[in-house]
């Protein structure tokens, strides 16, 4: 259960601690606040009611309006980056004469440049309209992956995917800031989940689009060749949705459209409990500094580098690892759905478990666990057990439940804007570096069994495992030394420190969720 009542063991040193809290030079930080300080002030010190009932039909509306585009998008940004997958089963390798490794490398350049813009886009989401500047790359991106349709050779290929990787950088730090800056707390572990799980639902949808345009044009002919019929759905599927999110999302609370004067001050107000407040534009040097110092940066980070190298191989094998089950090419591509289906439901109940339990990181370990079984499955079982090995594929689909719990925290526990960009840089950064080695552990020579990727990805989750446990501990810790300085009767709290832009480490008073 959360921390936030637990006593303090009486040896913990906090003198240092409390003169940092008391230490009048933070009062700096009034000078540059949070946007939310504005609107507050410009009250006048007129009370706001926000009731139960308030609280709940600000919520409805919230969801109503940000949930539903957000899932789409990120659904359309799985199915875009993994269309390759279905693509190689399709002519695609044929019709680009790819030869060797060039397929893989091919899998890894989306990496490539999904790592380097990843520090940049962070950047740009601090310092331009948060809503208008995700919006942009939405329909960037859509329009790349349309052109993939008019390549012709490996060389345009790599361009198309770097640059695919470049657009599609903004989205998963820009949906992680979207969901602090409008739920609490308690809130946002279940809405991550949510929106996260609409992967699952791009792999099923990607398995029954791909699947009907293979059989339509082997029925009925096409002008085209089938997968750049994928290319060409996808991409203007994804174009649209960009225009509906540009519509939709607002930059902030303060100039949401569909919200009145009134309720735009009620939602701000309501997500005070954060200690985050709702965004600053301005570049902190120091908080970059202390996300360096934070050990929980480099455990996320190491995370993401060895998560991924497991997501990375399956995400650009999964339709090959089944046919090396026995199934046919155009089988794999119905069969892989499910595995979209489990990775839905395991967020979904991941979310919902740690939102009811206050255990997001406990509960995600369950995915993992699941998962591992599943590969085990996969290696263990003899060739002629095709079902077998097909249901541990789709155990493995689980294994996003730690990654997304992770992305939450970043949300929850990570306070100081640009402390918390960057934050959101470095794991995405591992997450693509672990996703350019993942393709690489599928060798051509290991064809058609990949028994050393297998056997690879396995220990990579083991490993995983014991670092969420390190985190939830790390945690847990650090809640009981904050107890312990706000319970010193000589602890000072500043006016309206919660829209201060003060960083986890400033404010005392920001307890971390586990």
């Amino acid at each position: 259960m959360s921390d936030e009542k637990a006593s303090p063991p009486p040896n913990v040193d906090v003198e240092k601690d409390v003169k940092k809290e008391i230490d009048p030079t933070l009062q700096k930080h009034a000078q540059d606040a949070d946007e939310a300080l504005n609107a507050i002030q410009e009250l006048h010190g007129e009370t706001i009611d926000l009731d139960e009932a308030t609280n709940k039909r600000l919520l409805r509306t919230i969801d109503w309006h940000m949930m539903p585009i957000m899932c789409f998008v990120y659904g359309m940004n799985y199915l875009d980056k993994t269309t390759l997958s279905y693509a190689s089963v399709m002519g695609l390798k044929e019709d680009l004469s790819l030869q060797g490794d060039e397929y893989q490398w091919l899998g890894s350049l989306f990496y490539f440049g999904y790592l380097a813009w990843e520090y940049p886009t962070n950047r740009l989401l601090q310092r331009l309209p948060l809503g208008k500047y995700s919006a942009a790359c939405i329909i960037i991106w859509g329009a790349i992956l349309c052109c993939f349709a008019a390549v012709q050779n490996y060389s345009g290929a790599i361009a198309i995917r770097f640059f695919l990787g470049v657009f599609e950088a903004s989205v998963t730090p820009g949906f992680a800031l979207l969901t602090s800056q409008w739920y609490t707390k308690s809130e946002q572990g279940s809405r991550v989940n949510i929106w996260f799980s609409f992967n699952g639902w791009g792999q099923i949808l990607g398995g029954f689009v791909a699947y009907g345009i293979a059989v339509g044009t082997e029925r009925h002919g096409s002008s085209i060749e089938p997968w750049k019929v994928v290319f060409l759905v996808t991409g203007i599927l994804t174009v649209c949705l960009g225009v509906i999110f540009l519509w939709v999302v607002p930059d902030s609370q303060l100039n949401a459209r569909w919200l009145n004067q009134e309720d735009r001050v009620l939602a701000v107000a309501r997500v005070r409990e954060n200690q985050q407040g709702i965004g600053n534009k301005h570049f902190k040097l120091y908080q970059v500094k202390e996300a360096l110092l934070d050990p929980m940066t480099w455990a996320f980070f190491f995370y993401a580098i060895i998560a991924d190298i497991p997501n990375g191989g399956i995400t650009n094998f999964f339709n090959q690892l089944i046919t090396s089950f026995g199934y046919t090419s155009q089988q794999s591509l119905l069969y892989g759905t499910p595995g979209g289906a489990v990775e839905v439901v395991a967020l979904i109940l991941n979310g919902y478990a740690g939102q009811f339990t206050n255990q997001r990181i406990l509960c995600s370990t369950g995915g993992l666990i699941t998962s591992i079984i599943g590969m085990v499955l996969i290696v263990a079982l003899p060739l002629s057990n095709n079902v077998g090995r097909l249901i541990g594929y789709y155990m493995t689909q689980a294994s996003p439940t730690p990654f997304v719990a992770l992305l939450s925290m970043i949300s929850s526990n990570v306070a100081g804007y640009t402390k918390k960009t960057t934050v959101a840089a470095l794991y995405l950064i591992g997450y693509c570096a672990g996703n350019i080695i993942g393709p690489q552990i599928f060798r051509p020579k290991d064809a058609p069994r990949y028994v050393p990727a297998e056997i690879t990805i396995i220990v990579c989750w083991g490993v995983c495992l014991f670092l969420m446990l390190f985190i939830w501990w790390w945690y847990k810790r650090q809640n009981l030394k904050k107890a312990q300085i706000t319970s010193n009767p000589e602890y000072v709290r500043l006016e309206n420190q919660e829209w201060l832009d003060l960083t986890d480490w400033e404010n005392h008073e920001f307890v971390y969720a586990l």
